[in-house]
């Protein structure tokens, strides 16, 4: 089937989808999941088990058919990877798999704590300066630590999950040219990171640092024809995974 029947085949499927029909649902999981196998690419060096993270990343990809946005005019494809990804980070980081220094925990620890007592004492949420004072931190040490110890955010994280409203998720709050930016380059990364690391390199100094094939060979201890050669697979590649 190629590219475009196949582009065709999801929307039909998706359309059918977002007016209740199951069976259409559980074809564009099928037509998909080699998304699936892509993504734990990315995951198999982790200390968990394959069929585990396959089975969290279906949750993604459920979550990107029941999601999906005609609006964004962008593949299906590229719609549902970041959202695979960030189901499988989500999952590491909230089983512990994402570490923070325990000085820094403990450090947040009394952070937060300074912050409510002052908060009872006050009536109101106290400032930085203030915070610092009481707690005797410098305000910069005080705002570094606060962040490293924030969860990441997720452009389909949840912000208001009202039992009576669609769930709002962070990507709804970007305007369609914002999201289709992100997407994207989220889906530009994910192809990007499937080449060689000696590809990756050409590619990058060529067209993100904007370096001539001369100075690129140079850099690399080539010849400008084998840059040459290198740039024209890789982007050939890099067409095929977009």
């Amino acid at each position: 089937m190629s590219a475009a029947s196949d582009f065709q085949s999801n929307e039909a499927l998706l359309l059918r989808v977002q007016q209740g029909d199951e069976m259409a649902r559980e074809q564009v999981y099928e037509n998909n999941v080699g998304l699936l196998y892509m993504v734990m690419e990315r995951f198999k060096n982790t200390l968990y088990d394959y069929e585990d993270l396959f089975q969290v990343g279906s949750i993604g990809l459920l979550k990107a058919i029941d999601k999906f946005d005609f609006s964004f005019e962008v593949r299906f494809s590229t719609y549902a990877v970041p959202l695979i990804v960030g189901e499988i980070k989500k999952f590491l980081r909230d089983d512990g798999a994402i570490k923070i220094q325990r000085g820094l925990k403990e450090k947040y620890g009394k952070i937060r704590w300074g912050k409510e007592k002052l908060s009872a004492e006050l009536q109101r949420e106290p400032n930085i300066n203030e915070l610092a004072a009481a707690l005797n931190m410098a305000k910069e040490e005080i705002v570094t630590v606060m962040e490293a110890c924030q969860p990441p955010a997720y452009i389909y994280d949840v912000l208001s999950p009202s039992a009576d409203k669609k769930p709002l998720v962070l990507l709804d709050t970007l305007s369609h040219d914002k999201q289709n930016d992100i997407l994207e380059k989220l889906a530009l990364k994910e192809a990007l990171e499937r080449l060689s690391p000696r590809e990756q390199q050409v590619l990058i100094r060529r067209f993100f640092q904007d370096e001539s094939q001369t100075v690129v060979a140079q850099a690399l201890g080539i010849s400008q024809v084998q840059i040459s050669r290198i740039e024209k697979a890789a982007l050939l590649k890099l067409k095929n995974y977009l």
